[in-house]
């Protein structure tokens, strides 16, 4: 978890989201830990990198996927009909969750049919 770490332009924008959702230091942009008597810029929303270290260790934590993205731990798996990325909270996900939908509505159309075909009149 050393070292800073460099985003991709969506990595960025989700980090951003967060940082202006969550971080109890960012008060309407302004870093409170970085306030000295005037305004300072969270430096965590004007830079491509994770450079805020209470960012690092407190806020990124909370959101599972993005923090498994950047930091590549053993909770991302690979969707097994896309190949996709994603943080999985359980050992039996074998699913991304666009596929995920997409697979249990058609899995629950089939058991529906089946279930139709069964029944005699």
């Amino acid at each position: 978890m050393n070292g800073i770490k460099r985003l991709t332009p969506p990595q960025s924008r989700k980090v951003n989201a967060l940082v202006r959702r969550t971080c109890c230091n960012c008060d309407n942009g302004n870093c409170i830990l970085l306030d000295d008597g005037d305004y300072c810029v969270c430096p965590q929303l004007i830079s491509y990198s994770l450079l805020c270290k209470w960012f690092r260790i407190a806020v990124l934590p909370a959101d599972k996927e993005l923090y498994a993205e950047l930091y590549h731990t053993e909770d991302m798996r690979r969707c097994s009909v896309c190949g996709a990325p994603f943080a999985s909270s359980s050992n039996r996900a074998i699913y991304c969750p666009d596929c995920r939908k997409r697979i249990t509505r058609r899995q629950t159309a089939e058991r529906m049919r089946k279930m139709r075909g069964n029944v005699t009149r």
